[in-house]
């Protein structure tokens, strides 16, 4: 009798293992090829994520351009009025507008009270800036406050190996 039972738990063990196999087969194909699938993917991101990089380096190192046509610059009505309007348009101080356009604040104090003109490139910055929305004002202004902040850590970096002695 034992022998009977014995050849009964192993027929029995050997039909589960052929109806699990029988399964479970065609979900190890499904999950190798989604493995597959999503290390295709990600081999993708990789190459977008690196994509990215790139093309926000290049549009760092462009920097700030605030161009526009001569025939524009020079058909542009700037009123001390009108130059007070774009800055509250564009949300921004004084100091911030004179910074994005490249003067002193008491230069733009004075050109806003029509003690002064703007001429040349200040004016075509000016006109320039008439197109630019807040959003990009504010990445502009976070662009020139990080350009200033790595220009100032390089000049305050000691000049190491340079062979100069003080007190000769």
């Amino acid at each position: 009798m034992p022998k009977l039972e014995q050849v009964l738990k192993s027929e029995i063990i050997r039909l589960a293992k052929k109806q699990i196999r029988a399964a479970c087969g065609p979900l190890a194909r499904d999950v190798r090829e989604l493995k597959r699938r999503v290390s295709q993917l990600s081999r993708a991101v990789a190459a977008l994520d690196k994509m990215r990089a790139v093309l926000e380096a290049k549009r760092a190192a462009e920097g700030v351009k605030l161009e526009v046509p001569e025939e524009q610059v020079k058909a542009a009505r700037l009123s001390p009025l009108l130059i007070k309007k774009l800055r509250a348009r564009l949300g921004v101080s004084q100091g911030q507008l004179a910074c994005l356009v490249g003067v002193s604040r008491q230069a733009m104090a004075f050109w806003e009270l029509g003690k002064s003109r703007p001429q040349g490139q200040n004016r075509a910055a000016l006109v320039a800036l008439r197109g630019v929305g807040r959003r990009e004002v504010k990445r502009m202004l976070r662009e020139k406050a990080e350009a200033g902040k790595a220009a100032s850590r390089e000049k305050a970096k000691p000049n190491a190996g340079r062979g100069s002695r003080s007190g000769k």
